[in-house]
């Protein structure tokens, strides 16, 4: 098997992987507050407390995954492209 073979093989792979990924399951645990809705600090003996609701996902401790959002966006597009155009609302004439 030639490399340039199986490396576009392993890429077809991961990417209906991910895709799988995505469709089964679109959302993951936030980045920023590794899944927690809030930041962790310290106290003055240094056990951890829960600190303030993480920004980023509005302490809801998930987000939409990348792959997930993209096919949202192409989706929304598609449908918006390929309505109907509806009729217009007053009568045109032309002047002939």
């Amino acid at each position: 098997m030639t490399p340039l073979l199986l490396a576009s093989a392993c890429l077809i792979i991961v990417t209906l992987s991910y895709a799988s990924l995505c469709a089964a399951s679109p959302f993951g645990d936030c980045r920023k507050c590794k899944g927690f809705g809030y930041a962790l600090k310290k106290d003055r003996r240094g056990n951890l407390r829960p600190g303030k609701t993480c920004r980023r996902c509005r302490g809801e401790r998930k987000r939409i995954r990348i792959g997930r959002h993209l096919f949202n966006v192409w989706l929304r597009l598609y449908r918006g492209g390929t309505d109907t155009p509806k009729k217009p609302a007053f009568k045109t004439t032309s002047k002939g």
